[in-house]
């Protein structure tokens, strides 16, 4: 039998249900907080997990907790099965390693990083993670020797099918066998890296996403005013500013600068959201329907600090579930084809349509050069972005 304790939690309420499982709320939505035990913190990088359940329904929240809870157990009792010594082993063969193939892809992972990734810059470690991730979304976490080669192949698949041409999908695939082939080599694991000498087929091209023609942009930031929500202000702010979606998704109020002659996006790298590149903090002008979509921002929930408080928080943020309630929302709204990615790309080439020099350009949606040159100094005044990009915009008004 659970004792009700107190518990202080700044900004969160707690809640207690009768099962004995823990939920807070936090600006009306549900999270599912629980300490790890203590015979397991050795397993995590933190004493505490926190799920957003992403739901303001009590009954919906107390049956999502259960299963987190139900699904934590299950787990937990299985890492301590693995703690323990095993029966008869005495009996075993000479020579026979039971915890032989006990080293998960995770844990390869972090091995390579400490062994390889201490002079490296961001991008490797960055780009090592998103890979790791990738065959952990399709294959699950498992021991490094445990993927067979059709389980690749079927990796391989996937990434095709995600739009990856071939030297994409082979870079990939050179990150992970160098991960595995590390661990095994480091660790003496028998087995084979099933990863090797998978077919990588000729003729795979990168799928271009397409950019959204203006009179159609126009019309999807007109509805965007009308229906006047978050997921809307979303979509309005990256239409006028060429914003990466996670970008966006990571970005504080405090960022958002509107008390000023040429109000602006001040991005700059969070703890919960890193950038892409160095070119990518920068300063945004704030025009049109992004400067609509600013506004609305700023006059929300000012209990909250985060801009998309749906998709973001202090651990971190979720572009890929704003990237997929977006997306489908857009379905209806713009040419086949057309991700929340293409108002990018149409960004640019409406920039170049109104002839705007390309070092303006980059600076503006962050993109890298190749001009040695143009890394020196401190790029274009604000104000001069602001004058090119208000030239491609309507006034919206709130």
């Amino acid at each position: 039998m659970h004792k009700l304790s107190v518990c202080i939690l700044v900004g969160y309420k707690l809640v207690y249900n009768n099962s004995g499982k823990y939920l807070t709320q936090s600006n009306g939505i549900y999270y599912f907080i629980r300490r790890v035990p203590t015979d397991l913190s050795d397993q995590y990088r933190s004493n505490k997990i926190k799920i957003s359940l992403r739901t303001r329904n009590s009954s919906q929240a107390n049956r999502c907790a259960r299963s987190i809870t139900q699904r934590l157990e299950d787990y937990w009792f299985g890492l301590r099965l693995q703690k323990m010594d095993i029966p008869a082993i005495n009996l075993l063969q000479t020579g026979f390693n039971p915890t032989n193939n006990d080293f998960m892809l995770t844990d390869a992972l972090e091995l390579y990083l400490r062994l390889k990734g201490t002079d490296k810059d961001k991008t490797f470690i960055r780009t090592a993670h998103r890979n790791t991730e990738y065959v952990i979304q399709v294959l699950g976490n498992k021991s490094v020797t445990a993927y067979s080669s059709s389980e690749a192949a079927q990796f391989r698949d996937w990434l095709i099918n995600k739009g990856m041409g071939k030297s994409t999908v082979k870079r990939v695939f050179s990150s992970i066998r160098s991960i595995i082939n590390l661990t095994i080599t480091e660790k003496g694991l028998e087995g084979t890296n099933g990863f090797l000498g998978t077919f990588i087929p000729d003729g795979l091209k990168e799928k271009k996403r397409k950019p959204i023609p203006t009179h159609i942009i126009k019309d999807i930031q007109n509805r965007c005013v009308e229906l006047d929500d978050d997921l809307r202000w979303l979509i309005a702010l990256l239409s006028d500013t060429g914003m990466r979606l996670g970008e966006a998704v990571g970005l504080l109020k405090s960022d958002i600068i509107l008390d000023t002659e040429t109000p602006h996006l001040n991005l700059i790298p969070h703890d919960w959201r890193r950038l892409k590149t160095p070119g990518s903090r920068r300063k945004i002008p704030l025009v049109g329907a992004s400067l609509w979509s600013a506004k609305r921002i700023k006059q929300s929930d000012p209990t909250n600090q985060f801009a998309f408080p749906r998709y973001c928080n202090e651990q971190s943020h979720n572009s890929n579930s704003a990237s997929a309630a977006l997306n489908k929302w857009l379905r209806s709204h713009a040419p086949e084809g057309c991700v929340v990615h293409s108002f990018r790309h149409s960004m640019r080439d409406r920039l170049r349509a109104a002839e705007c020099p390309k070092e303006i350009i980059d600076q503006i949606g962050g993109w890298s050069s190749s001009d040695v040159g143009e890394s020196y100094g401190e790029g274009f005044a604000l104000v001069n972005l602001f004058n090119w990009t208000i030239q491609l915009t309507t006034t919206y008004e709130h």
